[in-house]
């Protein structure tokens, strides 16, 4: 009996253990704590900050030091025309930031000293052990140094940007027949549907496509492409019809009239 309470107690205390390092290692996966994200100059000039914010990606507390607040002020009052309004924009975001209802905004009465802003928010991240959102490059470096984790929107772009552009082209496999006349439908790798132009007799085939146009909604991603055939056969009558041109001329030519000598 003793022995089964020795073994029942030292589970316990395993398992509390576990608990106790996952807790050390993730301060803020607590349901009532999140992370504190200090908010950079640059993540708040960027429009697509709003947008993301409102489809309830961001979760995490958002902080805006008063020392960036300040700089924007000195943006906005500033002589260069793009950054007065992109600064002007920046203060907007604030004020729109806190109506979101995913997350809480707090700005924080920072001393409004010399220190530059870059060196503030890299010294509340680490105090904190928070996570700095922001644009700047060389930031998000100096940052990587000390350890500290950025959100970066324009990393958040790239990754979400779609595989292919118009005018690029890829091979797909056709695997049905779309909805419009001569339509093939093929998927890309992530699961993005192409609909390619002359291309319903090649089912079961793998060929090379341009893509044309790109259609994005809420619902998904849908592109439109061509067969590079095609575009080769379409430039072939083009030439050829350039070619017969002179040679239309020339039998116009050989029947014009001849003047007889008196």
């Amino acid at each position: 009996m003793e022995l089964f309470i020795l073994i029942i107690t030292l589970l316990i205390l395993a398992e509390t253990t576990i608990i106790t390092i996952k807790n050390i290692k993730t301060p803020f996966s607590g349901s009532n704590q999140k992370r504190k994200v200090y908010v950079d100059t640059s993540a708040l000039m960027d429009p697509r900050l709003l947008a993301v914010a409102q489809t309830g990606f961001i979760g995490d507390n958002l902080i805006v030091p008063r020392s960036v607040i300040q700089e924007l002020q000195l943006l906005a009052d500033g002589k260069d025309h793009d950054k007065r309004l992109r600064a002007r924009a920046g203060l907007d975001a604030v004020r729109e930031l806190e109506r979101v209802i995913y997350f809480d905004v707090t700005i924080l009465g920072d001393q409004l000293d010399r220190t530059p802003v870059d060196n503030r928010l890299l010294e509340l991240a680490k105090a904190n052990r928070g996570a700095i959102l922001t644009n700047d490059f060389n930031l998000e470096k100096v940052a990587a140094t000390e350890h500290i984790d950025t959100l970066n929107l324009n990393a958040l772009a790239l990754v979400l940007r779609n595989e292919y552009l118009p005018g690029e082209t890829a091979k797909v496999k056709i695997i049905a027949t779309g909805s419009g006349i001569d339509q093939g439908v093929a998927y890309l790798k992530d699961g993005t549907m192409v609909v390619v132009d002359h291309a319903s007799k090649k089912i079961g085939e793998e060929i090379e496509v341009e893509f044309v146009r790109v259609n994005q909604t809420a619902a998904g991603t849908m592109m439109f492409a061509k067969t590079t055939k095609t575009r080769a056969s379409q430039k072939t009558s083009t030439k050829s019809t350039t070619r017969s041109k002179p040679e239309s001329r020339t039998a116009n030519n050989s029947k014009k009239p001849t003047r007889r000598s008196h």
